[in-house]
């Protein structure tokens, strides 16, 4: 089963691991891209964003959510 969720972030960012913690945690699969390591990744996460640049984004049935505070 592919993964409906997307989850745009870096390492280091403590809102970026939480949002995959939470994701894990209620077992739902998600594919993760760091924005600082892959470059087209980073231009993917601004395109759905308008351009903001602040993580995590999580793309999840088609909706955009810029940032993480819990579930």
């Amino acid at each position: 089963m592919s993964a409906k969720v997307l989850v745009y972030g870096k390492e280091g960012c403590p809102y970026t691991l939480a949002a995959k913690k939470d994701l894990s945690q209620r077992k739902v699969p998600y594919s993760y891209y760091d924005v600082q390591k892959d470059q087209k990744a980073m231009q993917e996460m601004l395109k759905l964003t308008g351009g903001v640049r602040k993580v995590p984004v999580i793309v999840e049935n088609g909706n955009v959510k810029i940032g993480f505070g819990g579930t």
